[in-house]
């Protein structure tokens, strides 16, 4: 079978699943998104487990394979043996049992407490392995993988009915031919399985998904031409579904980096650890904090005191949003928001530019030698005051800035705002360094989703902003690539346009020629002038008429 097929196969069951939601009364449910995500993670745990387990050069996997079926084979295995394999696995693999597999819940489908079942299977598996399949919150509770299911179906009578057809979808399809594919794969999946859930509800804390293509392009150039890369930690303190973070992984190496985030979110937290399981991120799961990062960032230094720095730290954060609850305790830490905290407004709180906290997030949490990328505003970049005029100062002054990327408008889902994306380096390994600005707005296709208009890039133009940006060369029309000091000299601006020269073109022509112009653009400025003065004429008239007749009536 193809990648596409295989694909294709993958984006039925996710569809198959909604159905079954649908069917069950859950479409567009607030809960849907968690029985979707769920049940889609027991599958590919269950098939991840049986896959591993085939692949072991042990006579106890022989045993197995000889029975009728691997779910009766593991069955008949003693206690010892089945431990004795399961020392075997790798760590990221789950620790299941018998009675944990798919096909031993298929054959209990005709019990009429099939639900109970459902449920008390998945509670188990979570309690089995929560010691590595979990995230917690900045207090420290844990969450476990799994949580029961059938709850969410208000009729009680309809619950065993639901756990069967959401066993009957997943009984007919493998994951165990997918297992070799790698994270352009499992990405694409899990943009299709999350589709419908990654809208930001029109600016909601830290739920913005981050379009593939703008996830690309930031690992790319974070990580650019560094070989030989090892122990690399990277960080996201408003991880959402972790789509950034995942991009990054896979340009570092998933298995030379670890993955640290925090994310308000219950929503993404569980959405982030599906993405941290398909990508083969296990062991980064305890480093996934559910928690406000502005009021508590969970992740500290050796000290408990001051922020952990990491190699990269990227972020998609919220633009704007009411955060007037927790704004003087945000306030009050004045060493971290050194640029100062949006003030709230008369009116309309919900536009606090809450993103200029997590500017000075990001830039503090990196390392001497580490590198940054945040999704701003675009108008951000062109500010003349206020915070984000001292942010741009800041980074501009201190060399932090490497360079800016302004996308194209309507790229992202979730909101009509024209972004950019700010590249840090605090490594200053070159004191004359240029930063390079792309003005990158008019590339990609259009197309349509739903009744929007969208828009996307294409690979090739993610490979000319690639690089462009890493040669730091100099594009007519697209990029610049400028001195900070010629920067501070147009009053801190980061927009590649106001960069570019002014064309002006020159044609030769004759005297006679030139007077004709002249006599022919005298003539019509002197007709377009009587024109204007025969309306001023009317409409005076028009005005003396109407006073006339008020006179009049009076």
């Amino acid at each position: 079978m193809t990648v596409e097929q295989i694909k294709k196969e993958t984006f039925s069951l996710i569809d198959a699943l909604k159905a079954t939601c649908q069917q069950y009364g859950m479409g567009n449910d607030g809960n849907e998104y968690k029985i979707i995500t769920q049940v889609f993670l027991y599958k590919f745990l269950n098939d991840k487990f049986c896959f591993e387990v085939k692949k072991l050069n042990s006579p106890i996997v022989k045993k197995i394979l000889e029975s009728e079926s691997f779910e009766k084979g593991y069955a008949s295995l003693s206690e010892d043996e089945r431990l004795d394999l399961l020392d075997l696995l790798d760590a990221n693999i789950p620790r299941l049992k018998p009675e944990h597999l798919i096909g031993n819940l298929w054959s209990q489908q005709s019990k009429e407490t099939f639900d109970t079942i459902f449920d008390a299977t998945m509670r188990n598996i979570a309690d089995e392995n929560i010691e590595i399949f979990n995230t917690h919150t900045s207090d420290e509770t844990k969450i476990p993988i799994f949580e029961d299911l059938t709850i969410f179906v208000t009729d009680t009578a309809q619950r065993p009915a639901f756990a069967r057809a959401l066993v009957d979808k997943l009984i007919k399809f493998s994951f165990e031919e997918v297992f070799a594919q790698r994270y352009d794969f499992f990405a694409a999946i899990f943009e299709y399985l999350i589709k419908d859930y990654n809208t930001a509800g029109g600016g909601k804390y830290a739920e913005y998904y981050t379009p593939h293509s703008i996830a690309t392009i930031m690992a790319r150039l974070l990580v650019g031409n560094a070989k030989d890369l090892h122990n690399i930690e990277c960080y996201d303190p408003s991880a959402g579904t972790g789509t950034l973070l995942m991009a990054l992984a896979h340009q570092v190496g998933e298995d030379k980096c670890t993955i640290y985030s925090q994310d308000i979110s219950q929503r993404s937290n569980k959405m982030l650890k599906l993405n941290l399981l398909l990508n083969n991120l296990v062991l980064s799961l305890d480093k996934v904090i559910q928690g406000d990062t502005l009021v508590n960032p969970y992740h500290k230094s050796n000290d408990g005191n001051s922020l952990r720095k990491f190699d990269y730290v990227v972020s998609n954060p919220p633009f704007k949003m009411d955060f007037s609850d927790t704004r003087e305790k945000i306030a009050l830490q004045t060493q971290r928001f050194w640029a100062g905290v949006p003030n709230v407004p008369a009116k309309k709180k919900e536009s606090m530019a809450i993103y200029t906290c997590f500017i000075q997030h990001v830039i503090n949490s990196l390392k001497d030698s580490g590198k940054g990328a945040i999704v701003v505003p675009t108008g951000f970049i062109t500010a003349k005051s206020g915070i984000e005029n001292k942010i741009l100062k800041k980074i501009v002054d201190e060399k932090i800035v490497s360079g800016v990327v302004s996308m194209p408008s309507n790229v992202f889902a979730t909101t009509g705002t024209n972004v950019s994306v700010i590249f840090f380096d605090k490594s200053k390994k070159d004191e004359n360094a240029k930063v390079i600005l792309i003005d990158a707005s008019k590339l990609g296709e259009e197309y349509k989703e739903g009744s929007n208009q969208k828009r996307r890039l294409r690979d090739f133009e993610i490979d000319k902003i690639v690089d462009t940006f890493l040669k730091k060369e100099a594009v007519e029309d697209f990029s610049v690539a400028v001195t900070y000091d010629e920067i501070i000299e147009k009053g801190y601006v980061l927009s590649a346009g106001q960069y570019f020269d002014i064309k002006i073109e020159y044609v030769d022509i004759t005297a006679e020629e030139f007077s004709a112009q002249m006599k022919a653009d005298t003539e019509e400025l002197s007709a377009m002038f009587q024109e204007s003065r025969k309306l001023e004429e009317e409409i005076q008239k028009q005005l003396n008429s109407l006073r006339f007749n008020d006179c009049e009536t009076k």
